[in-house]
């Protein structure tokens, strides 16, 4: 047994979550821990109350943590009840795993069941092809129209389905491959890497939107080691700027009741997903394109070779809109 039983549980949740971020995780995951872990110990420390490092960690018994989430649990979703259960679940982990407690108390705090995410790709059968043909125009409307970069972010993100995160984190030699081996680098979730084919169409706009890149910044803009990715200064883009991106161009296509509630950007990555499984994919080629480790639960990881996964990105016929954008170089 550890030798500080009565280490303050401020100074606890600390020490986990610097734990936490040698694993990579994003910093909007480390920030959901956080906030997970203060509302349930703020509940704790109510009754009576008590600041956060005056809180023991031997205060915290299995009635104490049922308590604590009864009241958390009241006026929120399911989802968020059963994200925070598992946070303090992997914090009791890590305190039994350091000694600094014999034992975990959340077995016997209920949680709600955990409801898969149901996809929610852009609406309409063209959708797609609208917006990709709206962002190819130079409206003039905008102050400083960028078509070729505003096609690029789109198709990306619906033909290799890659996740906010993952565009942000593209760098210019993420792209490689020979000649109709095209392909992309991609650090997943959780820091797991994968390889997402590209076919023609899509190297093509992404190779215009590069050159026009050059034309706006010169040539030393486009290092390998260069964010793909950079707004109408040649900086890097970041999260708020991708996602202003995105809704502009929703905008200008016209479009916006046809995207999902809650998953702007994300509904290009469900419309690739979406698009794949209608198109013929299998479940196991669409799980390892989204990376994600899983399809549910239950289930184990399934490896399929690359060239299932490149039959499978051929299938989705989103591609096929990108053909007429970018003449042929």
């Amino acid at each position: 047994m550890h030798d500080k039983k009565d280490e303050s549980l401020g100074v606890l949740i600390e020490e986990f979550l610097t734990a936490r971020a040698t694993r990579k995780p994003s910093p909007h995951t480390l920030a959901a821990y956080r906030r997970d872990l203060h509302a349930i110990a703020a509940l704790i420390a109510e009754a009576p109350p008590l600041p956060l490092d005056s809180l023991s960690i031997t205060d915290l018994s299995p009635r104490v943590m049922r308590a604590a989430f009864a009241r958390f649990a009241a006026p929120r979703a399911p989802a968020s009840v059963h994200r925070a259960w598992s946070t303090w679940n992997n914090f009791f982990t890590f305190l039994v795993a350091d000694g600094f407690v014999a034992g975990n108390p959340m077995p016997a705090v209920g949680r709600p069941r955990a409801l898969l995410p149901q996809p929610k790709p852009l609406r309409g059968a063209d959708t797609p092809e609208v917006l990709l043909a709206s962002a190819a125009r130079d409206d003039g409307r905008q102050r400083d129209p960028w078509p070729e970069r505003d096609v690029a972010v789109l198709a990306v993100a619906l033909c290799a389905g890659l996740r906010l995160s993952e565009l942000l984190a593209l760098r210019v030699d993420s792209l490689g491959g020979r000649p109709g081996e095209r392909r992309v680098e991609v650090s997943g979730k959780g820091g797991r890497p994968r390889v997402v084919p590209i076919e023609a169409d899509l190297d093509r706009v992404l190779r215009d939107y590069l050159d026009s890149r050059v034309r706006r910044f010169g040539s030393r803009s486009v290092r390998p080691d260069s964010a793909f990715l950079v707004d109408r200064r040649g900086e890097p883009l970041r999260r708020g700027g991708l996602q202003y991106l995105v809704e502009s161009c929703y905008r200008r296509a016209g479009i916006g009741d046809r995207v999902p509630r809650g998953a702007r950007l994300h509904a290009l990555r469900h419309t690739f997903a979406t698009r794949l499984a209608e198109d013929g994919a299998s479940a196991a080629e669409i799980m390892r394109l989204l990376g994600h480790a899983s399809l549910a639960s239950s289930q184990t990881y399934i490896e399929v070779t690359a060239g299932q996964q490149r039959d499978a990105v051929r299938a989705n016929r989103t591609n096929r809109a990108l053909a007429g954008l970018v003449p042929p170089g």
